[in-house]
This record gives C-alpha cells, structure tokens and sequence, in this order.
C-alpha cells in the first residue's frame, strides 16, 4: 500500500501536539477564570438602550447570530439584560404586538454577574441553579464583557482535553 494510504502510526512523528491552552493555564486550579476566557473570546459586547423597540432588538439577535443583549444607559452602566427567551415568552402571550414594545418592558432588570477573577466553574454552577445562559462580566461597576454558558462549556472542555494530553504523555513518555 502507498505510504500516502497509511494513517499515521503513534511514533511517526516527534513533533509536539498542538494544545489551545498551556500548562499553566490549566493545571493550576487558580487560573482558570473568566479573565482567561475572555482574553481568547475578546470583550466585545452587544448593547441597547432600554427604549428602544423589541422589534430592533430582535433584528440585532438575528444579525449578530446572539442570544441575548446586554441592556445599558447613555454612560454604558448595565441596566439589565434581554434573551431570546424574554422575547418568545411575552410572545406567546400577547403576539405580534410585542414587536412594539420597549426593550425596558421586557428586560430582565436582576442580572447575574460576574467578576473577570471568578472562577469558570463557579459561574458555570450560578448559570445552571439559575437557569440562565448569558453573565455580563463587571470590573469596577464597568462592563468588560459576557460570557455565554457555550463560551464556558467550550473553554472547561479544551481545558480537560489537554489535562487528560498532558496526562496520557506522562504515562506513555
């Protein structure tokens, strides 16, 4: 068979595995915070000012491809948070009509937030017990970023896969 048919074989190649993350960003049970999250996803936020209309807001959920946006005054202070749930729940209620309300009607205006130094899982358990998916990441009473339940997900699950590498070519090497 032609070399160029054959899968790879365990010693073939002496190069080093590609990783996402280092040793010491996922080893060390102390670094593994939002801050390291969003050093890699950014801290750009979507925002809206709570008079505008639901109808607007829904038009940039579907253009950002988000599910949730983060409510602030004038001066960027948060003011609450609107989810696609929020949306489709005041939906089924009263309709079409819903397209006309303001954002400040349907927001929820008690947010959950986070501390850029809080540790991932921590803020993965308060987004289950409290059965939402979006936290806005607050550093002294600014908004610096949101992180999503799938942002978390992800970033625990490459954290994992690269412990259980690290661990694999301990035992092996």
């Amino acid at each position: 068979m032609p070399s160029s048919y054959q899968g790879k074989m365990r010693r073939d190649s002496a190069s080093p595995h590609d990783v996402s993350q280092s040793v010491d960003s996922n080893l060390a049970k102390a670094v593994s915070t939002v801050a390291n999250l969003l050093e890699k996803k950014g801290g750009d936020v979507v925002t809206i000012r709570p008079q505008e209309t639901i109808a607007h807001a829904v038009a940039t959920l579907r253009e950002k491809r988000i599910g949730a946006i983060v409510v602030t005054d004038a001066e960027g202070a948060l003011q609450g948070i609107l989810s696609e749930r929020d949306v489709v729940s005041k939906l089924a209620e009263v309709g079409a009509e819903v397209l006309s309300l303001s954002v400040a009607d349907l927001m929820t205006r008690e947010v959950t937030t986070c501390d850029p130094d809080e540790r991932i899982i921590a803020i993965l358990q308060k987004m289950t017990d409290g059965r939402f998916r979006h936290v806005p990441v607050i550093r002294d009473g600014r908004l610096i970023g949101l992180v999503s339940i799938g942002d978390l997900v992800n970033y625990r699950l490459r954290e994992l896969e690269y412990e259980a590498l690290k661990m694999k070519q301990m035992i092996v090497g």
